[in-house]
């Protein structure tokens, strides 16, 4: 990733890769609650909670990924999603590897 100014954003679920690429920040539902992960976060791991991830790639329309749950974690502007079950639900974005 070249530019401090993005995100690095990988997406697993536990049978299957679902999407990676930068992004300009990251929206998550977590047992505590909703966090945005915007450049320059501080370092997070927190549990995911069942619902949407919504995604703004630095090019591109919005990612939206249905989730079953998992964790995710946040260090030096790279953000790993690992889900127990996720699926792109906005199919015309499908993601990178």
């Amino acid at each position: 990733m070249a530019d401090t100014a993005e995100l690095e954003v990988e997406i697993v679920a536990a049978d299957h890769f679902v999407w990676s690429g930068a992004a300009k920040m990251v929206k998550a539902r977590t047992s505590d609650g909703e966090i945005g992960i915007l450049p320059g976060h501080s370092p997070v791991l927190a549990i995911l909670a069942e619902g949407g991830l919504a995604i703004e790639p630095v090019s591109g329309s919005r990612i939206e990924v249905s989730v079953d749950g998992g964790f995710f974690s946040v260090d030096n502007n790279r953000v790993v999603i690992v889900a127990d079950n996720a699926k792109v639900t906005n199919e015309a974005t499908a993601g990178t590897r």
